[in-house]
């Protein structure tokens, strides 16, 4: 058996109602028959547009270093540390141009080299997001000029050796889902661990 995650076409959509439709997300209820049986069954879940994240990586004398951005995150009522990352709610927008545009807008930053790091699930019980993050590399100044408001008005910057912010991540200074799986797969990778994929490797989305 090989072990790798799969799309299953074999259920039945019996009915769909979107419960709360709102600027991001949606709280949508399912009414669906599992493929054998006979009975249906409600799952209700918040049906997301998707996202991407970016590791960038510059390359110094001392070994790798890693950009995060500070960022205040309501919902939580914390200035979280993170990665650049951003919606996918451009209809028809490649993921990769996505992420570029969200390292210009969010770092100020452009990249030569892209590679895909990881694809999640964030929360696949209760929530449809697919997130795919990204590990950009050979870095340059962006000329885009993008206006930060909102929470994005006070981010603060700070280049971290990429080893540093592992261990922050281990003693429970970093708390951002995303940005967990983006560092850690980043060291794994930059390690020899994993294996790097072409920027539009496919994904199960």
């Amino acid at each position: 058996m090989t072990v790798k995650d799969r799309k299953h076409d074999g259920h039945r959509l019996e009915s769909r109602e979107t419960i709360y439709e709102g600027n991001v997300f949606s709280f949508v209820s399912d009414d669906l028959t599992l493929e054998g049986q006979s009975t249906s069954i409600r799952r209700e879940y918040i049906a997301h547009p998707g996202a991407v994240a970016i590791v960038p990586i510059r390359d110094t004398e001392k070994g790798p270093e890693v950009l995060m951005l500070s960022q205040y995150r309501h919902p939580v009522s914390a200035i979280l540390w993170e990665l650049p990352a951003g919606l996918l709610d451009k209809e028809g927008e490649d993921p990769l141009e996505a992420a570029k545009r969200e390292l210009a807008e969010e770092a100020g930053l452009q990249a030569d080299t892209w590679h895909v790091l990881v694809d999640i699930f964030s929360s696949p019980g209760c929530l449809s997001e697919s997130l795919r993050i990204f590990l950009a590399r050979d870095l340059s100044d962006s000329d885009l000029e993008y206006e930060r408001t909102e929470e994005e008005a006070d981010m603060t910057y700070e280049w971290l050796p990429l080893a540093e912010a592992v261990k922050l991540a281990h003693n429970g200074s970093i708390h951002n889902a995303t940005t967990l799986n983006g560092l850690f797969s980043a060291a794994s990778a930059l390690n020899g661990h994993g294996e790097l994929r072409d920027p539009g490797a496919e994904w199960l989305r």
